[in-house]
């Protein structure tokens, strides 16, 4: 069976906080719904990563982290309200980094990218990761540049920009192989282009339920990470890079949440 650390994907429970995003509100998608698909997998853990639509609300994160277990890890949107001890207490549930969606989100966020990343990450060690149109990333490169740590989701969207997310691999940043149906290029051609630079630097994400996305994840894009890399280079992508930038090593089973 495929081992699989899932960087990012999303939860929707209506029980908590949903918000309207440019006139959109996604479906329901709770942890027994995203165990179901990936159930032909043997899961190390995953990466549930907050919404435009969660806003700042993190009771949705804390419910399904206590659901999913220690393997799994939460990415929040920021807030530039929390008090110190705020980001301590969610270090305690899990939540391991903060997110700027730039993407979909306000782009006062810009004013604050820096700052706010430096401060989670000599608070609790936390990195950031950023949702944004890679071509927009030369307005905003030096500032990307003086964080501690960076993760680009989804390859930063757009060829024409790719060239901005290789120049920072090259500076040490992650790159999230995910919404490949979010994608105006050949995902396999920009996985091998960031392993050309960095090997320890791609990792997967299945980004269900693939809210807004033209095409939704599909079992097909994990055949063509197979079909297209060895087996030393897929372990890389689908966990070993993952589990080491999340600092991730336990593993729960689809049979503890079954129930949920």
């Amino acid at each position: 069976m495929l081992k699989i650390f899932d960087a990012l994907f999303h939860i929707i429970d209506y029980k908590y906080t949903v918000v309207e995003n440019q006139g959109y509100k996604p479906p329901q998608f709770l942890p027994i719904d995203y165990l179901k698909i990936m159930s032909g997998f043997e899961l190390l853990g995953g990466v549930i990563v907050s919404g435009s639509f969660q806003n700042y609300d993190t009771q949705y994160l804390k419910s399904a982290l206590s659901i999913l277990g220690s393997n799994y890890i939460g990415v929040i949107n920021y807030n530039p309200s929390y008090t110190d001890k705020d980001i301590l207490d969610l270090n305690k549930i899990g939540v391991r980094a903060i997110r700027f969606n730039i993407r979909r989100g306000n782009q006062d966020i810009i004013d604050y990218i820096e700052y706010a990343s430096k401060r989670v990450f000599d608070i609790a060690k936390w990195h950031s990761e950023i949702y944004i149109d890679s071509k927009n990333i030369s307005n905003i490169k030096n500032k990307l540049l003086n964080i501690p740590l960076l993760v680009i989701d989804h390859f930063g969207l757009s060829k024409e920009g790719f060239r901005h997310v290789l120049d920072l691999t090259e500076k040490g940043a992650y790159v999230k192989a995910s919404g490949f149906g979010r994608l105006d290029f050949d995902p396999i051609w920009a996985i091998k282009q960031i392993n050309k630079i960095n090997q320890h630097a791609c990792c997967f994400g299945s980004d269900l339920p693939s809210t807004r996305a033209q095409r939704p994840f599909s079992l097909k894009d994990i055949d063509l990470i197979n079909d297209n890399f060895d087996e030393s280079q897929s372990k890389k992508i689908f966990y070993e890079n993952a589990l080491k930038l999340y600092k991730v090593n336990k593993r729960r089973s689809f049979a503890d949440v079954q129930d949920y």
